[in-house]
Parts: structure tokens; sequence; C-alpha cells
């Protein structure tokens, strides 16, 4: 049986002054102490991976912090976790060069990274870095043929590509990843007519969030792309992502939802589209998804989780799977 894995995704901005779906604008400044300090007790209580963000701003104070650099502080001061980015944009950084540094990373943390990448949604940051952002088709292609890039660039001496965004002639990528043939590739995004067909020719691990129904019907979606391309199925790790809210008291409970929940989205809603309940009731989610084929969980850690939480999750759910 499969390994039941569970990743922190770290909280390198403070939602704390602005509650998602409020009226609220701004978030203040999150000390990389306490990233680092999560880092570590995620460590120590045994998660599989921690995740940096990949956002150039947030909020109307655009207060975050740059996820490669946090990755890589990261990557110096743990020794067992695994590190990757949920998700890096590709627009970003060209693929050779982030072939280059994904490989140097994974050497300097003895073959841990994982590489979480997506398309990229969030058109303030392109336009106020002045970067172009084109229509969805185009950045997913984008991506298609960045990850074909990077692939080329891990394995070969020397790398030559000729499409229709990128090129490389005769490109030299040393060190190699330590992990063979190389890191796992995470695609995020349950985009259906093209993000779940990139999933399907390219990644290793999907990840998408959403109800076990509308999660479900993903995997079907992306079973199909899988037959048309064919490539089995099975050869794809299931993560899902989003919200893991957790208490001991449904008061106690109730409180934490009151202040992480979207203004927008009713309370069914919200707790069907994510793992929120006692501990006992988060084991009994967790277990509708693993019915589902997910062996990987990754928890959104700008839900306020902080030592305690991962303390309960880590004693109450993962010690039981």
């Amino acid at each position: 049986m499969q390994r039941i894995k569970f990743g922190l995704v770290l909280p390198t901005w403070d939602w704390s002054t602005s509650p998602r779906g409020s009226n609220i604008k701004g978030g203040r400044p999150v000390a990389y102490e306490v990233v680092k300090n999560l880092a570590l007790t995620a460590e120590h209580l045994g998660y599989h991976s921690i995740f940096s963000n990949d956002h150039l701003v947030r909020g109307e104070g655009g207060y975050i912090l740059e996820g490669w650099t946090v990755l890589s502080a990261l990557a110096a001061i743990t020794t067992r976790i695994r590190l990757g980015n949920l998700v890096l944009c590709n627009a970003f950084r060209s693929p050779q060069l982030l072939a280059k540094m994904s490989s140097t990373l994974d050497v300097i943390s003895g073959g841990r990274f994982e590489l979480g990448i997506g398309s990229g949604w969030l058109a303030d940051e392109f336009t106020g870095y002045s970067m172009p952002f084109p229509k969805p088709a185009v950045r997913i292609a984008q991506l298609r043929e960045a990850l074909e890039v990077i692939k080329l660039m891990w394995t070969l001496d020397r790398a030559s590509f000729q499409g229709t965004y990128y090129s490389l002639r005769d490109a030299i990528c040393e060190p190699k990843p330590v992990q063979k043939p190389y890191p796992p590739i995470l695609v995020g995004g349950g985009g259906e007519r093209l993000t779940l067909k990139v999933v399907a020719e390219c990644a290793d691990i999907c990840n998408f969030g959403g109800s076990p129904e509308a999660y479900a019907h993903k995997l079907d979606v992306l079973k199909q792309h899988c037959d048309r391309v064919r490539r089995s199925f099975d050869e794809i790790e299931l993560s899902w992502t989003g919200d893991f809210i957790i208490a001991a008291s449904k008061e106690a409970l109730a409180k934490k939802i009151q202040m992480i929940k979207p203004k927008h989205m009713s309370l069914g809603d919200y707790v069907r589209a994510n793992i929120v309940g006692t501990p006992e009731v988060c084991l009994s989610k967790v277990e509708e998804y693993l019915g589902l084929g997910v062996t990987y969980f990754t928890i959104n850690g700008f839900s306020k989780i902080r030592e305690p939480e991962l303390e309960l999750i880590a004693e109450t759910v993962m010690s039981r799977l």
C-alpha cells in the first residue's frame, strides 16, 4: 500500500488582518521566524513535505515572501522533510533557468525537491511587474512546453529544443538532480480541458481541491485525458489540496471556521470542500478522499494553521492511517 503523505503549504503571507472573502483588503507581513518554526515543527512531527507559495504580491499591501528564496533557506536548515512550491508560476522564470535552479536545490537538499508548477493566474502581479499575461490557453501551452524543456535539461548532457515558446541549443545543466530520472513533477490546477491534459501528459502528481464529489469528477476527466494520450492513469499520484481546520471541541471549531471561511461561501459548501471538524470528523473526511485514491494531502497553511494544529493533525489523524 502506498504511503499516505501530508504536506504543509507554509504561510508566507498573513491573512490575519484580511479574512478571505471579506471587504477588508491588506494583510500584514509574516515573519520568516513563523515560517521557519512551522517548517521545523512539521519535520519533527513526521510530515512528508513543506511547500512555499510563488506569488509576487498578495492583497492591497502586497506582502509576501518570495517563494524560491524561502525554499532555499529552508533546505539548509532541514534534513528529512521534502521541499517544493505549491506552485511555481511558469512565467516567472525561464524553464532553462528553472531546470538549473531546481537541479541545484535537489543536490543541496540531498534529493528532497519536488517540482510543483502551474501556468499562473493572478493578473495583477503580471501587469505590476510588466510581464506578458497571455490568455489561459497560451499560458498552459507554455507550461506544457516548459516541462519538456526541464526534463531534457535534467536528463541530457546537452539539451537542444525548438518549440513555439522556448528554444535550447546544446544547453548544459550540471550538476544533474540527485533523484533519478528526475524529481517528481506536480502540476497544480484542475482546468478540465487544458490543465488536466498537461497533467496526463507530463505530471507525476496531480494537485487540485474540492469536495469528494467535485474531486471525483476531476479524476474522471483526468482518466479520459490519460486514455487519449495513451498513458496509464495509475502512474499519476493523486494529491488533494485545501484547508484543514481541526479543533478538539465544537466550540473552538466554530470560532476557527468563522475566522477562516470565505464570506461568499455557505458553511455547508465550505465544510464539504475542505477537511473541517473535530479529529474524528477530520479522519473520516480524509478516509473519504482515500477511497477515491488520494494518497497526498497538501494542507493550506494560510488557514492559520500553527504548531498546535499541526500537532493535533499528527496525533489524531496521521498516526491512525
